[in-house]
């Protein structure tokens, strides 16, 4: 397990998290140590996500940068968007679904990094997206202060609905049976049956990041130090509490055997880990915590899960590729037989601030290259067969 941030001051961080079975009467310790500092970004990073192998995070400097958290190895960056990348999500470990401030969704293939499609999803900023969890449905919102469906089997727009404010977060359920829109200090609750608002809920400042705990619990953070956890049904306030120093940038939330552990970020610099029965209505408690000393923008964890193929997009949902032009976009090379490819492919990140930001000739190749680099390596392998 490990936990990856990134920062106003363009560094990501990484700590593992380590846990000790307690004695008789003991809870179960868990230790998060310092494991990278990677300073790959030229501005502050804006989101991060996380599958099984994969850790990638979005800058202000227009690009993603992609990990490979098994190899401890930077993987190469893509370069489509025109832009701050606003929001990125995987869907299990055959997809990345990036949006930015050009307006445009992007879905990668997250083995072969290679853009499938580009869409022209708002007028204005997409500032969030959700996948769900059928993947074969996607919502995204933006500033032109509309909400969109998007339908993955056929790649294209389902519905648009106009909200009368800029949304800046939206996200399913667990189960994909409702979904939530944040504008400003209100979070509004929608039925996927019906596409109607079931429920309200206000808080008293701005929120800035939410995270379902279950189906029906639901863990907002905002412009504050506190966390609260509400009921999605009853629309009631389950417990709060003072989760850090300064407001809470954002919250992530993931299961382990008999309780859930919520993890915080925060403008102090402090991540911290907490658990949650959800049994129970009283506050979270601490699990661990760690400093960073740094202003944290975004925040995710890394499980270190087995491949699941059930976690693909539908073979019908794969979108149609893009067109001769869109496909000439940047991306990380292919795996190459010679020393001096592997070497350009991947870079080892470790505990330095000092690392240079890859150019465009080390680590990013078109396309084109790439398949004029194969033909021309079987022509060779050819000429050699016959002079044997």
């Amino acid at each position: 397990m490990e936990l990856v941030c990134g920062c106003y001051e363009q560094v990501l961080f990484g700590f593992a998290v380590h846990r000790e079975l307690g004695g008789s009467g003991q809870s179960e310790k868990w230790t998060p140590v310092a494991d990278f500092t990677h300073h790959g970004h030229a501005a502050s990073l804006s989101a991060v996500a996380v599958n099984n192998r994969f850790v990638v995070t979005g800058s202000k400097d227009e690009t993603i940068h992609i990990y490979d958290m098994k190899k401890k190895v930077e993987h190469g960056a893509l370069m489509h968007h025109n832009g701050t990348i606003n929001c990125l999500k995987f869907f299990g470990n055959g997809h990345l679904i990036s949006g930015g401030e050009d307006g445009l969704i992007c879905v990668w293939d997250a083995k072969r990094w290679d853009c499938l499609k580009s869409i022209k999803a708002h007028k204005g900023h997409v500032t969030s997206l959700s996948v769900h969890p059928s993947g074969k449905l996607a919502l995204s919102v933006g500033t032109d202060k509309t909400l969109r469906t998007w339908n993955l089997i056929e790649g294209r727009s389902a519905f648009i609905k106009n909200i009368k404010q800029n949304a800046h977060i939206v996200e399913w359920s667990p189960s994909g049976e409702k979904y939530i829109v944040v504008t400003i200090n209100k979070i509004d609750i929608y039925q996927l049956e019906t596409a109607s608002i079931t429920g309200t809920i206000t808080t008293g400042k701005r929120i800035s990041s939410v995270t379902f705990i279950s189906d029906s619990i639901l863990a907002v953070a905002g412009d504050e130090e506190i966390v609260r956890l509400f009921d999605c049904d009853s629309l009631k306030c389950l417990c709060e509490f003072k989760a850090h120093e300064n407001r809470v940038k954002d919250i992530c939330s993931f299961e382990v055997p008999e309780h859930h552990v919520i993890v915080t970020a925060s403008s102090d610099g402090f991540i911290k880990m907490w658990r949650h029965n959800p049994n129970k209505k009283t506050p979270p408690s601490l699990l661990c915590e760690v400093n960073t000393k740094a202003r944290l923008t975004c925040l995710g964890v890394w499980l270190d899960k087995v491949t699941d193929a059930k976690d693909q997009l539908p073979t019908a949902a794969a979108p149609s590729p893009v067109n001769k032009e869109e496909q000439e976009f940047k991306t990380s090379p292919q795996k190459s037989d010679d020393s001096a490819g592997k070497q350009q492919q991947s870079k080892k990140f470790g505990w330095t601030k000092d690392n240079k930001k890859p150019t465009k000739a080390e680590n990013v190749v078109s396309v084109k290259k790439r398949k004029l680099e194969g033909i021309l390596e079987k022509k060779k392998k050819k000429k050699v067969q016959i002079t044997e």
